[in-house]
């Protein structure tokens, strides 16, 4: 039986498809008109921006580093080009066999490996590493003919930071190394992250670090057409980069060699200090470390050997070595008295060669002193006379007045790390102790700090300040290394501008009761020999300070005790007393009395920096043994002797 179809059923179902296809149809065509309009109008400037960086590159120029000048213009640190051997993790693999390839190639020896895995474990794996520094012509154009073997491996030439003095003047110079993520967290904090962009070095210590921001300059940017594939086509544009500046510190090198090589192989610091503005003019710690160990990063032997050597080479013993000052202490309590009218410089003090206190006995010189005045008592170092004064003036009263001197207290000084040390007082116990008996201040704990000693612990550079205050009548500088900084576009030689100093409001005659004193020390007391046939005046006081406690019925016996344990040889002093030009604070340590070994060393620095002397070779032997008071042998001109270049 033959169907008969419904053509107006059919016609009206056609008509729907059409009509549903056209609506499809035509949906689909809105939706790409919207997309359209919405990419080409609305994310126009977006895709615009990505289509130019997918076809240019922006590659940071990193700036030259500035130069470290001493006071004299002599160069302490500077930068040299080289080629680099570097490989970039994600490009290498795997990275033992590439790097075995290499060492068939290039000459890359096991401290080469061990740095660049130490590198690795702090670096990313996209940034490029360097397996060997420092190429020769023949090795670059031997790794250049065979590049082709090993992708991710690449010929860089780079500026190395560089220390032409090597160990001298180590702690204040400080050193550069590779930024690690701390620091890299910290650049991005600062909002400096865009300025660092393609620099991998940055200041680790010292001068280096504190003046990080002037030193490094500014980056430059190049903008390149590049190519599909990531091929650099051509330069479109550029910035150039701005170099750091040259910055000019206000240590002269060459004293601070002469101190170095007087102190030898001995421990110690040594801070000098220009009384009428604050400008450090040495900054000694010894042992000292060679800075050029840091530039390429240190490998785990030398590491080691610094990191783990009884005598600590990296600790800035000037900055951060925390020592009882001793004797040194006694001419601030005396001015201490006359302030607060504690005492007259005329009361006269017995001094039996000890001195009781609450049922304990502290001992002064063997024999004792007899009758003394304050002149007397600080000429001669009596302890009693100092024992019994700290317990008339208590605990907190010399804390406040040795505080302002700086005592406990950062000086301010232009570079990072100092400490701060103990200045103890009845609150400073409270809150250092725990346990509720040991808050309490008793007065016995007072009777040391007349003498230096007890919970006293500042560091020299701490000291030195105070000296050049009580140099200067009693205005406070802030000791600093910055002197001046040189535009390295312009060439301008700018001075950097100093607080004006604090006036601690000193009356003039107390001063002058503790300087004539001080004199008398060198004049007719423990500094006598040392500055014997010195053509000009000074002032200073011996101290020696105990490195451990020993029972008051012990007697100190050096040979008795482990070279660490023995007594600190210190001296504080300034001259020309009349018109001092320098002050000094030194300390070496374990050595035994100041005017053996601490003394010897600051007239030197007197002699140098007054008279243009530099001690003979004969005298420089002496004086590291601890066998010279006055200069050996024909002091040499500082002006003939020549720095040791690398």
């Amino acid at each position: 039986m033959t169907e008969i179809r419904n053509v107006a059923a059919d016609a009206s179902r056609l008509r729907l498809r059409v009509l549903v296809v056209g609506l499809v149809v035509f949906l689909a065509f809105c939706l790409i008109v919207a997309r359209l309009l919405f990419l080409q109008v609305v994310r126009h400037e977006d895709l615009a921006a990505q289509a130019e960086s997918n076809r240019t590159a922006v590659v940071p120029i990193v700036p030259n580093r500035g130069l470290i000048l001493d006071r004299n213009g002599v160069v302490l640190a500077t930068n040299y080009a080289a080629y680099t051997l570097e490989i970039t993790p994600s490009r290498a693999a795997p990275l033992e066999e590439t790097i075995d390839q290499l060492s068939k190639v290039v000459d890359i020896h096991q401290r080469d490996r061990r740095r660049f895995k130490r590198l690795l474990e702090e670096s990313r794996n996209f940034e490029s590493l360097p397996i060997r520094t420092r190429l020769t012509d023949e090795e670059v154009a031997r790794f250049a003919a065979q590049q082709y073997r090993f992708p991710g491996v690449e010929i860089k030439a780079r500026l190395f930071r560089n220390y032409p003095l090597g160990e001298i003047g180590s702690h204040a110079i400080g050193y550069i190394g590779r930024i690690n993520q701390n620091e890299k967290l910290r650049i991005q904090d600062a909002d400096d992250e865009a300025n660092y962009r393609g620099t991998e070095y940055i200041g680790k210590l010292g001068v280096e670090q504190s003046f990080e921001t002037a030193l490094h300059g500014i980056t430059g940017v190049e903008q390149m057409e590049t190519s599909a594939g990531g091929r650099a086509v051509r330069k479109l544009a550029s910035r150039p980069a701005t170099p750091g500046k040259s910055v000019m510190i206000s240590l002269d090198i060459k004293l601070q060699k002469m101190v170095e090589d007087l102190f030898g192989d001995r421990r110690g610091a040594l801070v000098a200090i220009d009384p009428r503005n604050g400008e450090v003019l040495a900054l000694v710690s010894k042992p000292t470390f060679d800075p050029n160990l840091f530039v390429e990063g240190i490998d785990v032997e030398n590491w080691t050997a610094l990191n783990e050597s009884i005598d600590k080479p990296l600790l800035n013993r000037a900055l951060r070595g925390l020592y009882p000052p001793g004797s040194t202490y006694k001419p601030f309590m005396a001015l201490a008295a006359l302030e607060l009218n504690k005492r007259s410089p005329s009361m006269i003090v017995s001094d039996p060669g000890y001195y009781n206190f609450g049922g304990r006995t502290f001992r002064s010189h063997e024999g004792g002193l007899g009758s003394l005045d304050m002149h007397r008592a600080i000429q001669f170092s009596s302890n009693t006379y100092f024992y019994s004064l700290a317990v008339e003036m208590g605990v907190d009263a010399i804390h406040d007045f040795m505080k302002p001197l700086t005592f406990g207290q950062t000086t301010g000084i232009d570079l990072n790390g100092e400490l701060r040390g103990t200045l103890p007082s009845t609150e400073w116990k409270r809150n250092t102790y725990k346990r509720p008996e040991m808050k309490r201040w008793f007065p016995g704990e007072t009777v040391s700090l007349g003498i230096g000693q007890g919970y006293n612990n500042f560091t020299m550079l701490q000291l030195a300040v105070a000296q050049a205050t009580l140099a200067n009548g009693g205005t406070r500088y802030t000791p600093h290394l910055i002197k001046a900084v040189k535009d390295s576009v312009t060439g301008e030689l700018s001075p950097v501008p100093q607080p004006p100093g604090q006036n601690l409001g000193y009356k003039p005659k107390n001063v002058e009761i503790v300087r004539n004193a001080l004199i008398a020390v060198n004049k007719g007391g423990t500094g006598t020999r040392v500055f014997a046939g010195a053509p000009y005046s000074s002032a200073g006081k011996t101290g020696t300070a105990q490195a451990v406690s020993l029972g008051q019925n012990v007697k100190y016996n050096a040979k008795l005790l482990e070279e660490h344990q023995r007594d600190h040889s210190l001296y504080a002093a300034f001259a020309p007393a009349e018109a001092p030009e320098i002050a000094v604070a030194v300390i070496v340590e374990n050595a035994g009395f100041g005017a053996a070994h601490a003394a010897p060393i600051a007239r030197r620095v007197f002699d140098y920096w007054l008279l243009g002397d530099y001690p003979s070779e004969e005298d420089i032997v002496a004086v590291r043994k601890g066998q010279a008071s006055a200069p050996l042998g024909k002091p040499r001109k500082a002006a003939d002797i020549v720095l040791p270049t690398p």
